[in-house]
């Protein structure tokens, strides 16, 4: 017998864990921060904005949701780029 998951099952579950890969960065965030008893943000923090904006551009763009899709683009490119400056302030 053929397992079969329907396409929307798919992309809801790509959607939610897009949200919690989202969540994950501020939870990061706020241990790190409760950790050192000051306002950190962490590389974690950049690497689930990435991983968690990616999985919802891809969600917003299967929902042909204009306002999302604008929303995750853009924040795409300001984690990225977040990413590159502490990379190369180690260089």
């Amino acid at each position: 017998m053929k397992l079969s998951i329907p396409i929307e099952v798919l992309w809801l579950g790509l959607g939610l864990l897009g949200q919690f890969l989202f969540f994950l960065r501020f939870f990061s965030q706020w241990l790190v921060s409760e950790k050192r008893k000051e306002s950190i943000t962490p590389l974690s923090f950049w690497y689930f904005s990435i991983l968690g904006g990616l999985l919802l551009l891809s969600y917003a763009i299967y929902r042909k949701d204009p306002v999302f899709i604008l929303g995750q683009s853009l924040g795409i490119f300001i984690y990225a780029r977040n990413l590159y400056f502490i990379y190369r302030k180690k260089l």
